[in-house]
């Protein structure tokens, strides 16, 4: 896996071994880039399932601002560190919690966000346990990427589809705020 545009193009980065990280591929964080581009620059990204950190990492090599990664696996979270103390990337902050209570906590702290990248595992089909707190991060003008199963078209309350587009066996749903 590699970097695919901005500060750090082309540099390698880890991912944990075995089945429990599912990396988004190059191709696909690629595709989400290029629909989210103008909310990149200067953004507060929370990266939630955040894995190896791929994408959090596209973001902060694009120019955002800050990017929290969220992630429960210590696998992960080190592999997220090692990322990023091999890029010299700055802005960003490891939380190691899972996703519905680092979510209500980032709501109950007001924090708000101008992308939110979701890759939670593809088994997961019922998005309840954080559907509640996803409009209450995201900001006004936000956007959330939810990557899902190709065969899953996932619906959150209060968030609108945008735009969903397969890519393989991945789908990536972008919602908005109403």
């Amino acid at each position: 896996m590699r970097i695919i545009a901005g500060e750090r193009k082309g540099h390698t980065i880890w991912a944990p071994k075995g089945l429990e990280t599912r990396p988004t591929s190059d191709r696909v964080r690629e595709n989400v880039f290029n629909i989210v581009l103008p909310w990149v620059e200067d953004a507060r990204v929370l990266d939630l399932y955040a894995g190896s950190g791929a994408m959090g990492l596209e973001a902060l090599s694009r120019g955002a601002k800050a990017v929290v990664f969220m992630e429960a696996d210590p696998e992960a979270v080190r592999a997220i560190e090692r990322n990023l103390d091999k890029l010299r990337l700055g802005g960003a902050t490891v939380l190691r919690r899972d996703a519905t209570t680092g979510l209500a906590a980032e709501a109950v702290s007001g924090r708000k966000y101008d992308l939110v990248l979701a890759d939670p595992p593809y088994a997961m089909t019922d998005y309840t346990s954080i559907a509640r707190y996803l409009p209450r991060v995201l900001s006004d003008d936000g956007l959330l990427v939810l990557e899902t199963a190709a065969k899953t078209k996932p619906e959150l309350p209060e968030l609108a589809v945008r735009t969903s587009r397969k890519y393989g066996s991945t789908r990536v749903t972008v919602f908005e705020h109403e």
